[in-house]
């Protein structure tokens, strides 16, 4: 798009502003909110390049944060003063370059311009200002580069961006303050740089809640942080806590695994700590501990919520002092664990009734990271059914090949209490009994069939229940020919004739399909 010069209409200008408010106001994350608005900038108003620098509170140096640009730029850091970023940070006041190639001062290297640009490009560079209590800060600066235009329409551009900076400045100081989060947490050891890698292939995330646990991980694997899963039982506490060891440096050490549910409370500490021969009736010989079979590696104990209060002092030592003792012996043992706890129980109600200790409940809850049960994540209810259809389809040697449409529906709106685990068992039970290449609602649990659904309603006769099935592979076979008629009668081997009377029949609104095709279509295109 051309730049916006006077003889354009203002109403480019507003129609813009109303673009950045919108976006503003979408619950998405800061980065990616302002990313999208660089865009709009650039794309609406004609700018060849958009990017904002930040003040990196730590160094006070500008930080290249966000680009839109058509090639890939490079990290830089601008001094203040220094450039004419530096210089607008310093001032506090915007900077107009009409050509690039005449300013001495100008800093190249953050997008690697060519001479040729240099000449065809001027600069308009707005400080982002801070209001907040009263005081005026500069935390941050908007720049774009322009082509050539008269020096009044670089100024009416220079006050457009001044009033986007206004309407950013809020969230660029958000967004100053995750990045000084960031660089604590990283001087602090408990993040690590390579937070963005690719998610482990046997983990389903496609939600954003998910994605944002995958990315949490990520962050804290390299560490020797103890982290703590919380979930409801079957969110994938412990998949989770296999992925964070797997991702660790302690990958090729074991990964110990312990129940603190399975296991009576006397048994626990023979089991964490081991026991020496004698010490108890049974005791025939000296047995070593979960915490010197870990030794290097990775303890996982679920359900800590569980152990017994003499446990939970034992287990603080262990993470303390990085020494335990048998029981029955006094001699102490050093060891070298990563612990990674799990609980699906309100250990805050724990606390307050004494069935927790504070001090253990502080030295586990060093990186918390909360599971979201999976009816609140049910963009991961499809991609999750794929991923155990594939599994247990490989297992048993079966030809099931997909899950039919009305089935999907059902599964998606059931409330899966038991969470992906139910799940799992669920699409296993279908697999095993579907003897077609289709799961239908009736190779589904009962537990989640109504009786309109699956077609038992105590007051359905012969005829009712087969006229529900008949009915199901008519919206299954539509939906996958995208509302063809005809493509479905061939697919179903019947007559044209007979697939028109049953969707007239049924009042099956064949349109719908269609458009389902072309969102479909458009998104694959995507």
């Amino acid at each position: 798009m051309a730049i916006q010069t006077q003889d354009a209409p203002d109403i480019a200008y507003l129609t813009t502003i109303k673009q950045v408010q919108k976006e503003l106001a979408r619950q998405v994350p800061l980065e990616e909110s302002l990313n999208t608005l660089l865009k709009i900038l650039a794309e609406d108003m004609g700018y060849v390049r958009a990017f904002m620098v930040i003040m990196d509170p730590k160094t006070e140096n500008l930080k290249l944060s966000l680009t839109y640009s058509p090639a890939a730029a490079d990290e830089v850091t601008y001094s203040p003063g220094r450039g004419v970023i530096g210089r607008v940070f310093e001032k506090g006041d915007p900077i107009i370059v009409p050509r690039m190639s005449d300013d001495p001062e100008f800093l190249n290297k953050a997008f690697g311009r060519s001479e040729d640009e240099l000449k065809k490009l001027g600069f308009i560079c707005v400080p982002i200002i801070s209001r907040a209590k009263g005081d005026s800060d500069v935390i941050g600066a908007l720049s774009v580069d322009v082509p050539l235009i008269p020096m009044d329409d670089m100024l009416g551009h220079q006050g457009f961006l001044e009033v986007v900076a206004g309407f950013i400045a809020h969230q660029v100081a958000q967004l100053q303050e995750e990045m000084a989060m960031q660089n604590h947490l990283l001087a602090q050891g408990v993040i690590a740089q390579s937070a963005d890698a690719p998610p482990p292939s046997d983990f389903v995330a496609a939600s954003k809640a998910m994605r944002m646990v995958l990315r949490q991980a990520r962050q804290v694997a390299p560490s020797r942080a103890t982290v703590l899963l919380r979930g409801e039982s079957g969110t994938g506490k412990e998949l989770l806590a296999e992925y964070i060891h797997s991702t660790s440096p302690r990958a090729d050490k074991p990964l110990i695994k312990l129940n603190c549910a399975a296991l009576p409370s006397e048994l626990i500490e023979s089991e964490l700590f081991g026991h020496q021969k004698g010490a108890f009736t049974g005791a025939f010989q000296t047995k070593r501990g979960l915490f010197e079979v870990a030794d290097q590696g990775t303890l996982f104990l679920d359900e800590i919520g569980e152990l017994s209060l003499d446990a939970q002092a034992k287990v603080l030592r262990a993470i303390q002092e990085k020494e335990i003792q048998r029981v029955g012996s006094e001699q102490t043992i050093t060891v070298d664990v990563r612990l990674i706890c799990a609980t699906h129980q309100p250990l805050e109600e724990h606390l307050e009734k004494g069935l927790f200790r504070e001090d253990l409940y502080y030295r586990i809850n060093v990186f918390p990271v909360f599971i979201p049960p999976l009816k609140e994540r049910r963009e991961d209810i499809l991609p999750l059914c794929e991923h155990f259809l594939d599994e247990f389809t490989r297992e048993y040697s079966k030809e099931v090949k997909r899950i039919s449409t009305p089935a999907i529906e059902l599964l998606t709106m059931y409330h899966w209490p038991g969470n992906v685990r139910e799940l799992r068992n669920c699409v296993e039970r279908a697999v095993l009994v579907c003897e077609e290449e289709v799961v239908r609602t009736y190779h589904l649990p009962p537990t989640l069939q109504t009786a309109e659904s699956s077609a038992t309603g105590t007051n359905l006769s012969f005829g009712e229940a087969v006229a529900k099935f008949e009915q199901e592979l008519l919206v299954d076979s539509l939906k996958q020919t995208g509302g063809n008629m005809l493509q479905s009668a061939r697919d179903l081997r019947v007559s044209y004739r007979i697939v028109n009377y049953k969707v007239k029949k049924y009042g099956i609104d064949v349109k719908r399909f269609s458009q389902h095709k072309t969102r479909r279509k458009k998104k694959l295109m995507e």
